[in-house]
């Protein structure tokens, strides 16, 4: 057996496509464009990087994007009032806080404070709930993205046992949401789970994001699985890989994602997604 990858750089590329088009035939319509705003305290290279991806993407499909650069000395009550300004600024429809922040900063309490209806990375507490509750709103743009990408092959969920690797409130949590919503039976593995292996070889879709490297042997894999590895990890000789020993591990699972080029694109081509569904254009994107 070789796995097929999941390539999700050409899949994310076509969904920008298809949001491009959705923009331009409403600005055609007379409506404005969706606009974003970005937040980036400190001067953290990877987050800069980071933004500048979300910046360029959103050039490319035709989002508004508003950059606020902020010292990392900035305090909790001076950020929190820029989010409120842009809670009731009528030309932004999502506001995007990149994480993570500068240790003197409560992040739980800074993501509280934006309007649950502009949380565009789907990380508040109220749009946690409602994906909890099978009402999902904006959802968390990593696990989404990996929804798209399993439904974009068909993948089973009914009956299928998923197993997640990390039980972050950023990935993991809400993807085990997505997947028992979508219908499968569901463990969530973490630090304190012991003998990881036994839970990884019952996995049907197995899902690594904790940013490890070779954390996942790829014996641990069932034949036949799919495979899909959040982890991203810069190693000594500059290169990426994931949470999962690719080369080995694709001669064991199905379907498998890359490291980079699989998840990555997906996320932030949900996060525009997001943004159109905050800007009330409630786009329908086929997978």
């Amino acid at each position: 057996m070789v796995a097929q990858c999941i390539d999700g750089k050409s899949i994310a590329a076509q969904l920008r496509s298809e949001i491009a088009a959705i923009i331009s035939s409403k600005c055609q319509q007379g409506y404005r464009p969706p606009g974003l705003a970005v937040i980036l305290v400190g001067n953290d290279p990877a987050s800069h990087i980071y933004v500048r991806n979300k910046r360029q993407a959103c050039a490319e499909v035709g989002v508004i994007s508003f950059y606020h650069v902020l010292p990392a000395s900035i305090s909790e009550t001076e950020l929190v009032t820029l989010i409120h300004m842009l809670n009731i600024d009528n030309s932004v429809d999502g506001v995007l806080l990149q994480l993570p922040l500068p240790s003197h900063l409560n992040t739980g309490t800074i993501i509280d404070s934006i309007n649950p209806a502009k949380d565009v990375d789907g990380f508040h507490p109220y749009n946690l709930g409602r994906l909890a509750q099978r009402r999902p709103a904006l959802r968390s743009c990593t696990p989404y993205g990996v929804m798209y990408l399993l439904d974009h092959i068909g993948q089973a969920y009914k009956g299928k046992h998923a197993v997640i690797v990390g039980a972050s409130n950023i990935v993991g949590r809400p993807m085990s949401l997505e997947l028992l919503l979508a219908g499968a039976t569901v463990t969530i593995c973490h630090r304190f789970t012991r003998n990881l292996a036994h839970y990884v070889q019952q996995a049907d879709i197995l899902v690594s994001a904790v940013g490890k490297p070779g954390l996942i042997k790829a014996e641990w894999i069932k034949p036949g699985a799919t495979v899909i590895d959040i982890g991203i990890n810069r190693l000594a000789d500059g290169t990426l890989t994931g949470d999962i020993e690719f080369e080995k591990a694709k001669t064991r699972a199905a379907w498998i994602t890359p490291v980079p080029g699989g998840v990555g694109p997906m996320t932030v081509a949900m996060l525009l997604k997001n943004t159109l569904i905050a800007a009330g254009y409630s786009p329908t994107l086929s997978p």
